[in-house]
């Protein structure tokens, strides 16, 4: 049986050089927006990381995942993504099991391997190490989350005789999630048996993935797949898309920033028309309902968010737009979901 397509929002607390909302006006309106989207009945809350960025782009998630656990009661609260190699695995361990304890039990992690050299530069971590980093910092969590005294001794990490407390109240801690941007990525989300955030060509990232899953005895439907697919509900797109516009552009002019720096580390990135789409959908209710019922199905999407602001948009402006997806747009699209299964 399919899993229940899940809907919702991401956030990476933006304000870039002359922009008309500060940073404190952005975090404000930030957590005003995701108390109304818990309201709204939309499902997810995700949060970026990105480090010395002159925007201000969030950096740690784990203050803001407390805040908003603290203002809301339903939606799951997730990273796409934590950048692993720059994260002790035991004081996440432990941040997580607060969280989870705050949020009773509402708590993800999608977990990437990082690729901007500036922030392994940053942070003092050799990019060559950013697999064994994230593979070993994995294997910890899960040991960590059983409540149990374990060791571990691995090529980066080395533990004796340590019990993590608090225990978590999900049964083995928070869900994992891996992205992956590479056929290695897949393959290791499928062998470590986490749900995936594919980005890339589909026959690089997703059905490798599906295969490999399949190939271990396990049913891929028993895991989540989810990604950014932006939508903008509007009854005029050319008035109302003009300014969001410009903040998307000056947000993937820092993601080319970062893949010229990185040109043997995302090849899977360099034609996006291969990819699986993640360009937003903009226009009005019939049109993103129809384009999203399509997209999900195609794809196999289980957990699709949406940015909730843009960098220079404030959260508030996004507020309507939201509202309709919340209240008109997902409904329509789970049950023309439901219809076809």
């Amino acid at each position: 049986m399919a899993p229940t397509v899940r809907f919702g929002v991401v956030h990476d607390f933006r304000s870039p050089p002359g922009s008309d909302t500060s940073l404190q006006e952005v975090y404000a309106q930030t957590l005003d927006q995701i108390k109304l989207v818990d309201q709204w009945g939309l499902d997810l809350v995700w949060f970026t990381e990105h480090h010395f960025l002159e925007d201000g782009h969030l950096p740690n998630f784990v203050p803001v995942a407390g805040a908003v656990a603290a203002i809301t009661s339903r939606v799951r609260i997730g990273t796409d993504i934590l950048l692993a190699p720059f994260a002790h695995p035991i004081r996440l361990a432990e941040d997580l099991a607060v969280l989870d304890l705050l949020s009773n039990g509402r708590m993800d992690l999608g977990i990437g391997m990082g690729y901007a050299p500036h922030e392994f530069a940053g942070f003092g971590v050799p990019q060559k190490n950013r697999v064994s980093l994230t593979e070993e910092l994995i294997q910890i969590l899960r040991l960590a989350w059983t409540g149990e005294t374990f060791s571990f001794h691995g090529k980066r990490y080395d533990f004796d005789e340590i019990r993590v407390t608090p225990r978590p109240v999900q049964d083995g801690g928070p869900p994992l999630w891996i992205a992956g941007m590479s056929g290695k990525a897949a393959l290791r989300a499928a062998a470590f048996g986490t749900n995936l955030l594919p980005q890339g060509p589909r026959d690089v990232v997703l059905d490798p993935w599906r295969d490999a899953v399949r190939a271990a005895g396990r049913d891929p439907a028993d895991h989540r797949v989810g990604i950014i697919r932006s939508v903008f509900v509007t009854d005029d797109p050319e008035a109302d898309w003009a300014r969001l516009k410009v903040a998307e552009r000056y947000r993937m002019s820092i993601y080319a920033r970062f893949n010229a720096a990185t040109p043997d580390v995302l090849p899977a990135l360099r034609d996006p028309r291969s990819s699986i789409p993640q360009g937003w959908l903009v226009g009005d209710e019939n049109h993103c309902v129809d384009e999203l019922v399509r997209y999900i199905t195609e794809f196999g999407i289980t957990d699709l968010v949406t940015w909730g602001a843009g960098p220079g948009f404030p959260p508030v402006e996004m507020n309507p737009s939201l509202e309709r997806f919340a209240t008109k747009v997902v409904p329509r699209v789970r049950e023309q979901l439901a219809d076809t299964h």
